[in-house]
């Protein structure tokens, strides 16, 4: 017979949620059950994985726990240190010997939703984290004035972002697509010049690297040029390549990675199919057909 703290019930009450803060009240309810170890770096994982759900689902929602996102600066402002640590390191490893890692969390969450100097402005949020805008909605965002995907790429090279140029104007064919990629992004002698060879390259390339405390591992972005042209050569390939950024950028972020793709175009009316089960968007500033013409 389901008891009160079952899972059956427990996921009938998730799906009552709003947002992730009625899913932390609801893991404060049976911590035992969510964390049975009292792993706060499995509770971070969990979050991970909620945020991630949003970006498939293409939802929008304030949300404050990324490894470098709000809930972290506001906890080294309270403790007053610079430490590179995420938010569940810093817990675990300054937990009062009379409390445990869970129970402190929820004690500083509860500071954290009460301050009202905790809420940072839009230009706060890019400043602090610019791949944002790039991350939340989609891991593949189109661009048509050059300028402000050269800004972009400086905003996230200027915060540590390995960015990859890819000039994919003078593709005409799917072999020309593997060879530049090939190229640009240095796959062993051995790479099959096949899609399934790319998805396990790129695969390889987007979880690798150093862990995300390590303040070198912002990430990782494709930056491709004159995709427009590559699109009417070899339509269906095209929109392959970006299905495979889409799909294991969202793979590397269950892992804490940051991976994704900016796409410029000269044509201001590209359209693409759902990549990864989320939409290609626009960049914020170009948004509305009207900001492109």
């Amino acid at each position: 017979m389901p008891t009160e703290h079952s899972p059956a019930n427990a996921l009938s009450d998730m799906r009552g949620c709003s947002d992730v803060y009625d899913v932390l009240e609801q893991i404060r309810l049976r911590p035992g059950m969510w964390l049975p170890g009292g792993s706060l770096k499995d509770l971070e994982s969990l979050l991970v994985g909620y945020r991630v759900a949003l970006a498939v689902h293409a939802q929008s929602e304030p949300f404050a726990f990324w490894p470098e996102e709000d809930f972290t600066h506001w906890l080294h402002r309270h403790y007053a240190t610079t430490s590179s640590l995420t938010w569940a390191a810093e817990i675990e490893r300054r937990t009062p010997a009379d409390s445990t890692p869970v129970e402190e969390f929820f004690r500083l969450l509860d500071a954290f939703k009460d301050d009202p100097a905790r809420k940072p402005t839009a230009d706060d949020i890019r400043a602090l984290r610019p791949d944002i805008p790039y991350m939340s909605g989609t891991f593949v965002t189109l661009f048509w004035r050059r300028r402000l995907l050269d800004q972009a790429v400086q905003r996230l090279e200027d915060h540590g972002f390995r960015v990859v140029h890819i000039a994919a104007g003078g593709w005409a064919t799917a072999k020309d697509m593997h060879q530049g990629l090939a190229a640009a992004l240095r796959f062993p002698a051995h790479y099959g010049h096949n899609l399934s060879a790319l998805n396990d390259c790129l695969g390889d390339m987007a979880s690798s690297g150093p862990d995300d405390d390590s303040p070198k591992a912002a990430g990782l972005v494709l930056a491709f040029t004159g995709y427009d042209r590559f699109a009417a050569a070899c339509p269906e390939d095209a929109h392959g390549v970006l299905d495979i950024i889409a799909g294991q950028a969202r793979h590397a972020a269950v892992g804490r990675r940051r991976f994704f793709a900016l796409v410029h175009s000269d044509d201001p009316d590209i359209r693409f199919e759902p990549v990864g089960a989320v939409p290609v968007l626009w960049n914020g500033d170009e948004w509305l057909d009207s900001h492109r013409r």
